[in-house]
């Protein structure tokens, strides 16, 4: 069991790189930039029964950080503990007893079932694997998720294509669920979904986190989405988380530049507040080549000459911590 106070995932100084040298057919291929920064000391932590929201553009890092999570992919250098536990080094037989505790729900309905297997044959695939039930055992507990998540019974013996998208994600679900998990990734499971499927599936996620117990790390680009599941927000930018605290705190009182941008761009009826916030100059720049100092700087309207040189360290904007943002604006003298 975790300690008191000991998050049940976390995540400390994690960087990923990802050496591009190598072509087709494994041939070298020389060049002076080969290097992709995808995450550079991202730290965090998600206590159990917490909803974790991760934001950022397309590019940032949110899904490579969800597979350095479940150790999809090895970290190129920090820690990453389950239940205090670092995996970063675990065996392989150890890894596949974590398995079972911690599940990930893919972005793409259409591209994650297997398109020759039948809906039992998906959903009951993980108890195969762990060896949890018998045959008999695995197609009563198959329907008893498919009921759970929203479908039928008479669907087990379906292929994915007979289905629409929002009811492969609810398959792809009760795939991830069906080994009774701890911990959940969502890795944007309704961005491509139709705007009124995207509320069923957020409602249903919502009653089975409170019914199961779950810890999610929930991913995605729609700040509206992200913040109505989550209990807290990280945003990340380039590869580093550059804010993190309260859902409720970061939507109403954005303090870094770059999550006051993404608020600017989301459309209100209300035609917004009375603060106008400053849009960002340019596109992000290439991971191949991050700028010095704070990632954000050329695109920053509030640059200073320390912010070209200097990256900036989490300050703690309230007493409890809570709320942290990198940026030399808050920098403390």
């Amino acid at each position: 069991m975790t300690a008191p106070g000991t998050p049940l995932v976390e995540a400390r100084q994690v960087d990923k790189t990802y050496d591009t040298r190598k072509g087709l057919f494994g041939r070298l291929i020389v060049r002076r930039d080969y290097l992709v920064h995808a995450l550079n000391s991202v730290s965090f932590g998600i206590a159990r029964g917490e909803t974790l929201g991760l934001i950022g553009e397309s590019g940032c890092g949110k899904s490579t950080l969800a597979r350095v999570v479940l150790r999809l992919q090895p970290p190129t250098a920090g820690q990453v503990l389950f239940e205090g536990e670092d995996i970063t080094a675990a065996s392989a037989e150890r890894m596949k007893a974590l398995r079972r505790r911690m599940q990930i729900i893919f972005q793409d309905p259409y591209a994650s079932l297997n398109p020759r297997q039948t809906v039992e044959q998906i959903v009951g695939l993980p108890l195969r694997i762990h060896q949890r039930a018998t045959r008999r055992q695995a197609r009563d507990e198959v329907a008893a998720m498919l009921e759970r998540v929203g479908l039928k019974t008479l669907h087990l013996n379906r292929f994915p294509h007979q289905f629409s998208g929002g009811q492969r994600q609810r398959i792809g679900i009760a795939r991830a669920l069906i080994v009774k998990p701890e911990f959940v990734v969502c890795d944007e499971p309704v961005s491509a979904l139709d705007v009124s499927i995207q509320a069923q599936i957020l409602h249903l996620l919502q009653d089975l986190r409170r019914d199961f117990a779950l810890t999610f790390l929930f991913i995605g680009h729609n700040l509206s989405v992200v913040g109505y599941v989550s209990d807290r927000m990280a945003v990340m930018y380039l590869g580093e988380i550059v804010e993190i605290g309260a859902a409720r705190g970061i939507l109403t009182a954005p303090a870094h530049p770059y999550t006051q941008s993404l608020l600017a761009a989301v459309p209100r009826l209300d035609g917004g507040d009375d603060k106008p916030r400053a849009r960002p100059r340019g596109d992000p720049a290439s991971p191949l080549r991050p700028p010095p100092g704070c990632r954000f700087h050329p695109r920053c309207p509030h640059v200073m000459p320390v912010c070209r040189s200097e990256a900036p360290r989490p300050v703690a904007l309230a007493a409890n911590e809570t709320h942290t943002v990198s940026c030399h604006l808050y920098r403390k003298p």
